[in-house]
């Protein structure tokens, strides 16, 4: 769900090509490159325009999520991890003012920026905790690291082959 989630939200950034420079973890990167592409994912200044996004997809993507991101926030392991339930509670709320809107067509720009506005929190967060997972990967489960590095959302073109 997360590297769904990374890639479709991704085309939504007028600068996703710098995104992904910074975040494109690769076999090679050491703790000061993983360091520096959390402190990127969080403080990224470039805004999503709402208008280079199907929300209407997104919409029934994060609703149909629903389920698996209610049983995350039930398990108390996880609310210990602060920026963790920032990060669900953020989703929530993006799917929350996606599923109340009837309709995605013609949207105001008050709603429009709006929407912006909480698909970037989600990005920034889900972006963050998603290299510092990768990074725990890489020095904790080894064995799990290269596809990871394979599948990554911020390549050009990932893919499960081994190269």
């Amino acid at each position: 769900m997360v590297i769904q989630l990374l890639g479709r939200l991704l085309t939504c950034f007028e600068k996703s090509d710098e995104i992904s420079q910074h975040l494109a973890v690769d076999q090679n990167w050491t703790k000061t490159d993983f360091k520096a592409a959390v402190a990127f994912a969080r403080t990224m200044e470039d805004g999503p325009n709402c208008l280079n996004i199907d929300l209407e997809e997104l919409k029934i993507f994060l609703v149909q999520k629903r389920g698996f991101l209610l049983r995350l926030l039930e398990n108390p392991n996880l609310l210990e991890h602060g920026r963790f339930t920032g990060l669900l509670w953020a989703t929530f709320h993006l799917t929350e003012e996606l599923a109340v809107r009837p309709s995605m067509e013609n949207l105001p720009n008050a709603d429009s920026n709006q929407l912006s506005m909480d698909i970037q929190r989600v990005y920034r967060s889900l972006a963050a905790e998603w290299v510092s997972y990768v990074e725990h990967l890489k020095s904790d489960y080894p064995f799990l690291f290269p596809l990871v590095t394979r599948i990554n959302p911020f390549k050009e073109h990932p893919s499960t082959v081994v190269a």
